[in-house]
C-alpha cells in the first residue's frame, strides 16, 4: 500500500472500509484544564476499520462471562482487540521508520509506541524503572523498550553478558530477582478483553455463552499467563573455530548458517540475504505492526507515534475511546495522564468509562479530553507535561550523539535518578572484543537488524545509512579469520545497499501482521506497580552516586518538571547517512569493492587444491583483441557461435563445472554465486552509464565484464533460473545497442580502443575470481571490438536473436512481456538500421555510376539485402503489434523503390524519357506507403508518422508527375494521356499534402500546393495555346487554367519566403490574360481583360515590396561589413531570378498601359462625353511616360527599379484600395 496522509475530521464521513485505509483528522490546539498545550495529530497510516458506535452495555452485566463473540475476528474492531504482550516489541520504532522513511532524520524528531512516549512523560510521577535503547538517525531519535532483564535471564543459562551483568549489579548495589504477574493481573486483562467484544456485539451485547468454548486453549488465553512472555533476542552464537588446513569450515560447535533460499533460484532481496539465525528468531522481524501510525506534533516536537487503541464513534460521539474501571478505586494522575496521552495522541476528543465492581457493570461516564487533567484525584498540569517533554528531548539529543551507537536510558524503580549509557562503546572496551561473548551477539544483533532492515519490501533508499553503518560496526566487531561467511555476508549486503536502478521483480503480497494488542487500555497504575515486580525489585536504598560509565545523568527526575532546563545544542555530525555517489560509476565502483572484499572471502576459505595459478594483481590481464585484418567476422561464423551458445544453454547435462572445486549447497557455492551476480548487474549499469554518456568502448568494456561474471555464474549454477535468463537477455540486449552505436559512431574508434583496453585492479582482481570457475570466454563473439561497420550491425543483429532466443526457450515471454516487447522492437529496430545501411550504400554506388551506365549487380544486390532485412524487421514489429513502427519500416521500403526508381532514370544532364521501370518502382512506393497508412488506420495513433508518410507519399505523387511532366514519354504516349496522368499523379499528391493542419510542416505543404496548382495552371495554358479545334476542351482548360492559377496565387501570399514564385505565378496569369486578348474583337471585350490584367500586375505589388525589403536589408548589411554582394540574399533570393522578373514585369506593364492607351483613345473618338475615361487615360498615359523614362536606364540599380515600379502601381491604385494596402 502506498502510505500517504489525507485531511479531514472525525464525523459520518469516515474512512472506506477494509485495511490500510489512510485518514487524517486535526485538532491545531487543545484547550486543557486552563492551560493551553499545541497538539495536532495526523493519521499518517490505519489498518482499523471505520470507527462504530460502541454498545451500550445494560447494568449488572456479568463481565466474567464471555460473549458469544470472544476471541472471534471482528471486522468492527479490526486487530486490535486480540490479547497480546503488555510489552513494546524491541525495535518496534525501526518498523515506522521503514515505512516513513522520508520522514526520519528530517522533520521528525521522536519515532517511538505510544507505550515509550507515555512512560517516559511520566518518569516524575512513576516510581517505576525505565529501561529503553535509544538510536539516532540524523534529528530522528528512534525509542524502544530495552528489557535488559531477559537478556539476563540467557545470561544465566548461557554464561554470556557476565560483565554487562556484573556492572549491572554493581549500578544497582544489589541483585535482582524476577517476579510471575499475579493472578489478579490476568483477571483483570480477561474481563478487559470480554468488556470490549461485548462492547461491539450488537443486538446480542448482553448475551453470554453458557456452552463451554470451541478451543478451550484459545478461549483461556487472556485469562491465564502464557508460558513464556518476553521478547526473542539474538540467540548464542558461538564462535566458529578457524578455517582448517584443507579449507573447509569445521561444523562442531557452530551455528548453522543456512541461507533462507534454495539455489537454482534467484533470490529476490529478501531471499537473497544469508540468515544466521533461526525460525524462532525470525519472529522478531521489524515490521510496523501499529493499527495506526501518527504524526503527532506535541508543542514544537514532531513524533511519528504507533498505537493500537481502538477508537469507536457514529451517531452522537464522532469518535470516543472505551475503557473499563474498577469502581472502587479512583483514578490516579498515571492513569489522569495515560488517558489523556492516548486520547491526544489518536486526536479523540471524548473519553467513554464503563464503571464495574467485581466485574459487574454499574454504569457508563463520558468525559471530554480536555477536562481529564482536572479529574479528582487525578489533577495534573498540562504544561508541566509539556515542559518534561521538551527536557527529555533535549537531553537526548544533546547526549545521544553518535549515530549508529546503542544508547540505554535507565532508571532503576524507585530511583529519581535516569542514566544515560553507551552500549557500543562499554562493548569496544572489553580487553578482548572477540572472546568477550558480549562481541558477537552484539555483531549477530546489528547483522539481523540490517537483514530485517534490508529484507523490508519497498524500502527507501534514505533510510540505508543506518542499514550501512550497522554492517560497517557488524564487521569491526566480526574477526576476518574466523568468521569469513559474516563477512562476505555483511559485504555482499553492503553491495544490495547501492540501487543500481534494476528492473523491479513482481513480490508477492505479504500478509500483514497486525499488533494484536489490548494493552492500552489496561489500568495503567496497576501495570505501574505491578512494574517493580515484573522487572525485578529495586528498593529506596539504590546507589546514587555518581556512575563514571554513564554519559549523561539527571540526578532528580525533578528537574524534568523546570521549564527549559536542559537545552540541546550540539550539532549532529551525519555519520548515519548514505554516501553520496557524484555519479553512477562511482556507486558501482563502490558496489565492485564490496563485492571483491566478499569474493575474497569466500576463495580464502574455498580447498584451494586445482586452483588456478595465482594471477599477479599488478600485471594487466590481456585481453582478447583484433586488429583490423581480424575485422571481418562472417555471418556464418557467428550463426555457429550462437548455435553453439543456444546448445549449451539448452542442455539437459548441465551440471556445477567450477574449476575451483567449489562444492554446490556450500555456504561458499552460495554466496559466490549472489556476489557474482551482483558484481554482473554493477557492471551492466556501469555499462548503461557509459553508454548514455557516448563512452561506448567502456560501455562495451563493462558489458564485456558482465557477460564474464555470467559465464562464471553458468559454471557454478546447476539448473536454469528464469531470472538470471532475464538479466542474460538484458546483457545482451545493451551488448546489441552498444554494437549499433558503436557502427553508428565510426569517427571516434580510436577513442573508443583506448577505453576498451582500459582495466582496473578491481576488475582484473574480480576476473581473476571468476576465472577460478570458467574461462570466462562464452561470449566473446559479442563484445569482440572490430573497425568493421557492417560486422558491428551484424554483431548487434546477432546480440538481440540471441536474447529472443533465451526468451523462446526459457518460455519467458509471457512472464516478462515488456522484456520481450523491448528485444523484439530492437531486433526489428537493428533490423531497419541494417537495411537502411544497405539501401544507402546502394544510393553510394548510384551516385558514383557516371553517365547512362546500366544497374550494375552490386546495385541489385544491396536492394536484395536491404528489402529483405525490411521485411524480416517488420515481422518483429507485427509480432508485437507496433504499427507505429511497421509504418515507419514500410515507409523506408517505399524509400528503397524511389531509390530503384531513380537509378533507372539515369543522369538528370542525359536522362531519356520517363521509362516504365521508373513507373514500376513509383508505384510500388506508393503501394507501400499505403500500407503504411492503413498500419496506422487513423492520424491519432502516431499523429508525427501519420503526417510524415502523408508527405512522403505527396512527395512520390509530385516526383512521379513532375518526372511524367517534364520527360514526357510521347515516343509510347499521347500527349493527352500524359496530361491525364500528370493530372491524376499531382492531385494524388495534392490529397496527401495538408495544408491546413498546423504543424512544423504546413509551410512546405503550402509551398508544394502551390507549386502543384501552379504546374497544373501552366499545363493547362501550354495546351489552351497548342489546342486547336474542340472550343469545349479549350474552355475547360481555359477555366482550369485560371482556376489553379488562382490557388497558386493564394497559397503563395500565405507564404512570405516566396515573393519570386509569387511574381511569377501572377506574370504568367497576365501573359494568359493577353492570350485571351488575343481572340477577342470588340474593344469592351478587351478592355475588360487589360482591366483584369492591370489588376494581377497591381496585387503583385506585395511581392515587389517583400523583394525590395529584402534587396535593402542586404545593402545595408553589406555596407556595415564593408562586403560586396553576393549574388544570392540572406533570405535566399537569386538576384538574378529577380532581375529576369522585373525585366518582365516591366515590359508586360509597358504593353498593357500602351493597350488602355490605344484603346480608352479611340473609345474617346467615339464617345466624347466620357468623362470616367478621360482621367484613366490621363493617368496610364502619365504613368506609361514615367515607366519608359524608368526603362530608358537599365543600368539603374534593382531597388530604385523596384521602388519606381511600386510608386507607379500606386499611382495606377484607387486612393482607398491604397490606404488599405499601406494598413496591410
Amino acid at each position: 500500500m502506498e502510505l500517504g496522509e489525507s485531511s479531514g475530521d472525525w464525523g459520518p464521513s469516515s474512512p472506506s472500509e477494509g485495511e490500510d485505509s489512510k485518514e487524517c483528522a486535526q485538532e491545531p490546539t487543545a484547550s486543557l484544564g486552563g492551560n493551553e498545550v499545541k497538539s495536532r495529530a495526523i493519521v499518517k497510516y490505519s489498518s482499523a476499520p471505520p470507527a462504530t458506535a460502541f454498545a451500550r452495555l445494560q447494568e449488572q452485566t456479568d463481565l466474567k462471562l464471555p460473549p458469544a463473540n470472544w476471541l472471534r475476528e471482528n471486522a468492527k474492531l479490526g486487530p486490535t482487540i486480540l490479547g497480546g504482550s503488555k510489552k513494546s516489541k524491541p525495535f518496534s520504532s525501526f518498523g515506522m521508520a521503514y515505512d516513513f522513511i522520508e520522514s526520519v532524520g528530517k522533520e521528525v524528531d521522536v519515532v517511538a509506541d505510544s507505550e515509550n512516549i507515555k512512560k517516559l512523560l511520566k518518569i516524575p510521577y512513576s516510581k517505576s524503572h525505565v529501561s529503553m535503547a535509544v538510536h539516532r538517525i540524523g534529528r530522528t531519535l528512534l525509542l524502544d523498550e530495552l528489557d535488559i532483564q531477559e537478556l539476563f535471564m540467557r545470561s544465566s543459562q548461557t554464561g554470556d553478558w557476565t560483565w554487562l551483568k556484573e556492572f549491572y549489579q554493581r549500578l544497582m548495589d544489589q541483585k535482582w530477582q524476577r517476579k510471575k504477574k499475579s493472578k489478579e493481573h490476568w483477571y483483570q486483562k480477561a474481563i478487559l478483553s470480554k468488556f470490549l467484544y461485548y462492547s461491539i456485539n450488537g443486538d446480542d451485547t448482553a448475551e453470554p455463552v453458557s456452552s463451554p468454548p470451541d478451543d478451550p486453549g484459545e478461549r483461556e488465553d487472556l485469562a491465564s499467563p502464557p508460558e513464556e512472555e518476553h521478547v526473542s533476542w539474538p540467540a548464542q552464537f558461538e564462535t566458529l573455530p578457524s578455517v582448517s588446513e584443507d579449507g573447509g569450515a569445521s561444523n562442531q560447535g557452530s551455528v548453522t548458517l543456512e541461507p533462507p533460499y534454495v539455489m537454482g533460484h534467484l533470490a529476490t532481496t529478501e531471499q537473497s540475504l544469508p540468515a544466521l539465525f533461526n525460525d524462532r528468531e525470525d519472529s522478531q522481524g521489524l515490521k510496523n505492526d501499529f493499527v495506526r501510525n501518527i504524526l503527532w506534533t506535541f508543542e514544537d516536537i514532531h513524533m511519528l507515534v504507533g498505537s493500537n487503541m481502538p477508537i469507536f464513534g457514529g451517531g452522537r460521539y464522532p469518535a470516543v475511546s472505551l475503557r473499563l474501571r474498577d469502581n472502587n478505586k479512583p483514578i490516579n494522575v498515571l492513569t489522569g495522564i495515560d488517558y489523556w496521552l492516548d486520547n491526544l495522541i489518536c486526536n479523540v476528543p471524548e473519553l467513554v468509562m464503563c464503571f464495574h465492581v467485581n466485574g459487574i457493570v454499574q454504569k457508563y461516564e463520558m468525559i471530554k479530553t480536555e477536562d481529564i487533567p482536572n479529574l479528582e484525584n487525578s489533577n495534573f498540569s498540562t504544561k508541566v507535561i509539556k515542559d518534561i517533554a521538551q527536557n527529555i528531548l533535549s537531553f537526548l539529543k544533546s547526549n545521544c550523539t553518535k549515530e549508529g551507537h546503542t544508547y540505554w536510558l535507565f532508571k532503576a524503580s524507585g530511583s529519581d535518578i535516569v542514566k544515560l549509557y553507551d552500549l557500543t562503546t562499554l562493548c569496544e572496551e572489553t580487553e578482548d572484543k572477540y572472546q568477550n561473548p558480549f562481541t558477537m551477539p552484539v555483531a549477530i544483533l546489528l547483522y539481523k537488524v540490517a537483514c530485517n532492515m534490508m529484507m523490508k519490501k519497498n524500502q527507501n533508499r534514505k533510510h540505508y545509512g543506518t542499514i550501512r553503518t550497522l554492517l560497517l560496526n557488524c564487521l569491526k566487531l566480526v574477526d576476518k579469520g574466523r568468521h569469513p561467511q559474516i563477512i562476505a555476508s555483511a559485504n555482499f549486503m553492503l553491495s544490495e545497499l547501492f540501487q543500481l536502478d534494476e528492473p523491479k521483480k513482481e513480490e508477492g503480497g505479504e500478509a500483514q501482521s497486525n499488533g494484536n494488542s489490548d494493552e492500552s487500555y489496561s489500568e495503567e497504575e496497576e501495570d505501574e506497580m505491578a512494574d517493580s515486580d515484573e522487572n525485578g525489585s529495586f528498593g529506596p536504598s539504590a546507589n546514587v552516586t555518581e556512575d563514571c560509565k554513564a554519559v549523561a545523568v539527571i540526578k532528580s527526575v525533578r528537574e524534568l518538571s523546570v521549564p527549559e532546563k536542559y537545552k540541546s545544542t550540539h550539532q549532529i555530525r551525519p555519520s548515519c547517512t548514505f554516501p553520496v555517489c557524484s555519479d553512477m560509476e562511482e556507486r558501482c565502483r563502490v558496489v565492485l569493492g564490496y563485492v571483491l572484499e566478499g569474493l575474497k572471502c569466500v576463495d580464502s576459505s574455498v580447498k584451494k587444491e586445482g586452483e588456478l595459478p595465482a594471477a599477479d594483481p599488478n600485471t594487466p590481464i590481456p585481453l582478447k583483441y583484433e586488429d583490423e585484418s581480424a575485422d571481418d567476422v562472417s555471418a556464418e561464423c557467428l550463426e555457429k557461435q550462437i548455435t553453439l551458445f543456444l546448445h549449451k544453454m539448452g542442455s539437459s547435462e548441465n551440471k556445477c563445472s567450477s574449476r575451483s572445486g567449489i562444492l554446490p549447497g556450500t555456504w561458499q557455492f552460495k554466496m559466490k554465486l549472489q556476489l557474482i551476480l551482483k558484481a554482473s548487474k554493477a557492471y551492466y549499469v556501469l555499462s548503461d552509464a557509459a553508454t548514455s554518456l557516448l563512452k561506448y568502448g567502456r560501455a562495451l568494456r563493462y558489458i564485456k565484464l558482465a557477460l564474464q561474471c555470467h559465464d562464471a555464474y553458468s559454471c557454478l549454477c546447476t539448473g536454469i533460473v528464469p531470472e538470471v535468463l532475464l538479466l542474460l537477455c538484458q546483457y545482451l540486449t545493451l551488448c546489441g545497442d552498444i554494437q549499433l552505436m558503436l557502427a553508428q559512431n565510426a569517427s571516434n574508434r580510436a577513442a573508443y580502443f583506448e577505453e576498451y583496453n582500459y582495466q582496473t585492479r578491481d576488475d582484473q582482481e574480480i576476473l581473476h575470481s571468476l576465472q577460478r570457475e570458467s574461462s570466462c570466454q562464452g561470449f566473446s563473439w559479442a563484445t569482440d571490438l572490430t573497425n568493421d561497420v557492417e560486422c558491428q550491425l551484424s554483431v548487434s543483429c546477432k546480440c538481440y536473436e540471441a536474447a529472443n532466443e533465451i526468451l523462446l526457450f526459457a518460455h519467458l515471454q509471457n512472464q516478462s512481456p515488456d522484456q520481450h516487447t523491448q528485444v523484439m522492437k530492437r531486433l526489428g529496430n537493428i533490423r531497419n538500421e541494417i537495411g537502411v545501411f544497405y539501401m544507402n550504400q546502394a544510393a553510394a554506388l548510384q551516385s558514383e555510376r557516371m553517365g547512362n551506365k546500366a544497374v550494375s549487380s552490386a546495385e541489385q544486390d544491396l536492394w536484395k539485402k536491404s528489402f529483405s532485412c525490411f521485411e524480416k524487421g517488420i515481422l518483429n514489429f507485427e509480432s508485437i503489434r507496433d504499427a507505429t513502427n511497421i509504418a515507419l519500416l514500410l515507409c523506408n521500403m517505399g524509400r528503397l523503390m524511389r531509390i530503384c526508381a531513380q537509378a533507372h532514370c539515369g543522369n538528370d544532364a542525359r536522362r531519356g524519357e520517363f521509362s516504365p521501370e521508373e513507373a514500376l518502382y513509383y508505384n510500388k512506393a506508393i503501394d507501400y506507403y499505403q500500407k503504411a497508412l492503413r498500419s496506422l488506420s487513423k492520424r491519432e495513433a502516431h499523429q508525427a508518422v501519420w503526417d510524415s508518410v502523408y508527405w512522403e507519399l505527396s512527395t512520390t505523387y509530385f516526383t512521379m508527375a513532375t518526372q511524367l511532366q517534364d520527360y514526357a514519354p510521347l515516343s509510347r504516349k499521347a500527349q493527352e494521356q500524359i496530361e491525364r496522368e500528370v493530372t491524376e499523379s499531382m492531385m494524388k499528391s495534392l490529397k496527401y499534402c495538408d495544408v491546413d493542419t498546423v504543424s512544423a510542416r504546413q509551410p512546405l505543404c503550402q509551398y508544394r500546393a502551390a507549386t502543384i496548382h501552379h504546374r497544373l495552371a501552366s499545363m493547362y495554358h501550354s495546351s489552351l495555346r497548342n489546342q486547336v479545334g474542340d472550343e469545349h476542351l479549350r474552355k475547360q482548360h481555359r477555366v482550369l487554367a485560371d482556376l489553379h492559377y488562382g490557388k497558386a496565387v493564394k497559397l503563395f501570399q500565405l507564404l512570405r519566403d516566396a515573393p519570386c514564385e509569387l511574381l511569377r505565378v501572377q506574370l504568367e496569369r497576365v501573359a494568359f490574360a493577353e492570350f485571351q486578348m488575343s481572340g477577342q474583337n470588340s474593344n469592351a471585350g478587351k478592355l475588360k481583360t487589360l482591366y483584369g490584367a492591370l489588376e494581377i500586375m497591381m496585387n503583385a505589388k506585395c511581392a515587389l515590396l517583400v523583394i525590395h525589403k529584402e534587396l535593402v536589408s542586404e545593402c545595408k548589411q553589406g555596407d556595415e561589413d564593408g562586403n560586396e554582394t553576393s549574388g544570392e540574399t540572406s533570405g535566399g533570393l537569386s538576384k538574378e531570378e529577380v532581375l529576369k522578373l522585373i525585366n518582365i514585369f516591366e515590359s508586360r506593364l509597358s504593353f498593357l498601359l500602351l493597350q488602355f492607351v490605344k484603346l480608352l483613345t479611340s473609345s474617346k473618338k467615339k464617345n466624347s462625353n466620357v468623362t470616367e475615361e478621360e482621367t484613366s487615360l490621363k493617368i496610364y498615359k502619365q504613368v506609361y511616360s514615367s515607366l519608359l523614362r524608368a526603362t530608358a536606364n537599365r543600368s539603374s540599380p534593382l531597388t530604385e527599379r523596384l521602388s519606381v515600379l511600386i510608386h507607379l502601381l500606386d499611382q495606377l491604385t484607387p486612393k482607398n484600395e491604397t490606404n488599405e494596402s499601406v494598413i496591410q
